[in-house]
């Protein structure tokens, strides 16, 4: 009899911590987190799923749908960073039939990659200028890139701080 009573209980404990466990974080959690850090940053994003939409989704939609693309990443990651005390940088690398976005963090001269977000170690060394970030994103993706650019994003709104068109007889890769 003791057994029938524990093993409901176990199913519902279980229950219960898998409830927890995948319910998505709000923006204000994430805002509120105390220390976070870059990798800490990245380690809450290893179970979202990649899925690409036209235009960066607002931050409380993606931690909701734990669905999102490099963009919608980055974006949040340089929001909750720059609240955290660090210098974020939002850089796009456009190669042939792909753009790619990445969040550069000054002070760890490393950078969030979504694409590396399930990593054990999923900062990437960086010296932080635009042609060694575009080498190394074009290099993980097995392309050469086009240009490369830096950007703000404000209350829905790109601006460009800076960008890199290399010249096509130097080798960028």
């Amino acid at each position: 009899m003791r057994v029938l009573l524990r093993i409901p209980i176990i199913l519902i404990v279980t229950m219960l911590f898998q409830a927890v466990s995948v319910r998505a974080l709000s923006l204000e959690e994430l805002r509120k987190m105390p220390g976070i850090t870059p990798e800490k940053f990245m380690q809450l994003f290893a179970d979202f799923e990649f899925k690409f939409h036209e235009e960066v989704q607002e931050h409380e939609q993606f931690l909701n749908s734990k669905s999102g693309d490099c963009d919608d990443f980055s974006t949040l990651a340089a929001d909750i960073l720059v609240r955290n005390g660090y210098t974020p940088r939002l850089v796009a690398v456009r190669m042939k039939g792909e753009t790619h976005v990445i969040c550069y963090v000054e002070e760890t001269k490393t950078y969030l990659d979504y694409n590396f977000r399930k990593e054990r170690k999923p900062l990437i060394g960086s010296s932080g200028s635009l042609t060694d970030i575009a080498r190394k994103v074009a290099q993980s993706f097995n392309r050469d890139w086009i240009a490369t650019y830096e950007f703000t994003f404000r209350a829905g709104v790109k601006r460009l701080v800076d960008n890199i068109v290399p010249n096509k007889s130097a080798k960028t890769s």
